[in-house]
């Protein structure tokens, strides 16, 4: 979670879930980027997923407080997003759009401070969708809930809760979703022998087919520019990833999963190269 209050409710459990999910894929990825100091960042990837491919030019300038980016893709939606910092002491506000689709647009707050965080997005339609997340307490204990109104149903169309205690080298949390239909609980431990890597280990349950799912995962560091991370669930679902920094900021990554208990089934290999010049 952020080292500043309790963090966002998107920050719990985002330690446990980085080590399962973030970078693994199927797909390859083509990423180059460069910075410039006036402010201006250009990025441009490249994504071949199914046989299909596609991509996208991402265009960021920044100036003082505020932060204007443009991303276009081959599909032509051009999405829009201005951020201003500061507007009042530790908040943010973000406007966005993405055309052609002009009932996408949406105006969002977030405020982050010693003892409390929240987010507010509104669509910016007739009948807009509602969108709120708030936390309570500080670095080492939070509790939250997120939940979103339609206001053109006239009802809540979700609402979750959760529950993070963070010391100083191990984290647990707790968070019931889908409207109370499901839980999830995870437990994360940092380890010496992994070089500054960790354990996880993540419990969900949905209440409404009773189907139990556990997922165990680690990461390790092999040196500064290394990193190995694997995981595997009671449903013979495995994975693994490593990803290497070629350069300053410039990264390579692969990843595969597999069936362990189907080991006919062709194993599914992703990688992504992303360059910064």
């Amino acid at each position: 979670m952020s080292g500043k209050g309790p963090g966002f409710f998107s920050d719990i459990g985002k330690s446990g879930r980085d080590i399962l999910t973030k970078d693994y894929n199927s797909d390859q990825r083509f990423t180059i980027s460069s910075s410039a100091n006036s402010g201006l960042d250009l990025k441009s990837t490249l994504v071949k997923s199914r046989g299909l491919s596609s991509g996208d030019v991402t265009t960021e300038f920044k100036y003082k407080n505020k932060v204007v980016n443009f991303k276009v893709d081959t599909e032509s939606n051009v999405l829009t997003t201005f951020t201003v910092s500061d507007v009042v002491p530790s908040g943010k506000t973000i406007a966005s759009i993405r055309l052609p689709d002009y009932s996408s647009g949406k105006f969002e707050v977030q405020y982050l401070h010693d003892h409390v965080a929240f987010t507010l997005g509104v669509g910016l339609i007739r009948s807009p969708a509602i969108d709120f997340s708030g936390t309570m307490g500080t670095p080492s204990i939070a509790f939250g809930a997120e939940t979103s109104y339609s206001t053109s149903l006239g009802k809540f169309t979700k609402y979750n809760a959760g529950l993070c205690l963070k010391m100083p080298s191990s984290s647990a949390s707790v968070i019931l979703g889908d409207k109370g239909d499901s839980m999830k609980v995870s437990y994360l431990n940092q380890l010496e022998r992994l070089n500054g890597g960790a354990v996880v280990g993540e419990i969900s349950r949905r209440f409404s087919t009773n189907e139990n799912t556990l997922t165990v995962g680690c990461s390790y560091v092999v040196d500064s520019q290394t990193v190995l991370k694997a995981k595997l669930n009671n449903h013979g679902n495995l994975g693994a990833l490593l990803q290497h920094e070629l350069t300053r900021k410039s990264f390579l990554t692969i990843s595969g999963a597999f069936e362990t208990k189907d080991l006919d089934k062709n194993p599914k290999f992703g990688f992504s190269l992303l360059l910064k010049p």
